[in-house]
């Protein structure tokens, strides 16, 4: 008897744009800003274990970044990139570092083909330049550690162990107020749209 063939998993998101952005081979072309602010906005940092009456989401937390960054580096292309750096949790969530490290290669590997879509579709480098990468991890880093101590219940000394001591920042320069979906959604288009018009 002949075995029968399986179908092959389906390996592709429908976006609300109407877009499928295949994960495993993400095309550029279906990389659309309007579906990565709607995924962003609604992706909780921490996995949701924050205060507030809304989820902290990885929208807030990518336009902090983008501050962070911008104190010392004020080149709006690589704003850009750095208001971009978690774009690909849109289509597969924000992991939480632990989880990432027991996941390995696979998760990594996706991640990146779907980080580089992003970036190609917006003129940047598939490919960041090291010191742009740094720079960027560094601002994530400082990001993370007042999101940890200010809505993740980490003590100062347990967030310094994981993400650091900050300087050069203080929390009150920081918008770290959890909001409602849709008005994190707005925002993250506003300064997408402003960073990308002094882009020229």
């Amino acid at each position: 008897m002949a075995e029968r063939a399986i179908a092959p998993a389906r390996a592709w998101q429908r976006m609300l744009s109407g877009r499928r952005l295949d994960l495993l081979n993400p095309s550029p072309l279906d990389v659309e800003i309007a579906d990565i602010a709607h995924g962003l906005a609604r992706v909780a940092r921490w996995n949701g274990q924050t205060e507030g009456d809304h989820a902290f989401s990885v929208a807030q937390h990518s336009m902090v970044v983008e501050r962070i960054f911008a104190k010392t580096n004020s080149s709006p292309e690589w704003r850009m990139a750095a208001l971009l750096h978690d774009a690909p949790e849109y289509v597969i969530g924000d992991m939480i570092s632990p989880f990432k490290s027991v996941m390995g290669g696979a998760y990594k590997a996706v991640e990146q083909r779907l980080q580089e879509a992003v970036h190609l579709r917006f003129s940047l480098p598939a490919a960041l330049p090291a010191d742009i990468r740094t720079a960027i991890k560094r601002a994530d880093q400082i990001a993370a550690y007042f999101e940890a101590t200010g809505l993740a219940g980490f003590s100062p000394a347990e967030a310094r162990k994981f993400f650091g001591t900050p300087r050069g920042f203080t929390v009150a320069e920081l918008d770290l107020s959890p909001r409602p979906a849709s008005e994190v959604q707005a925002l993250f288009l506003q300064r997408f749209a402003e960073i990308d018009a002094a882009r020229g």
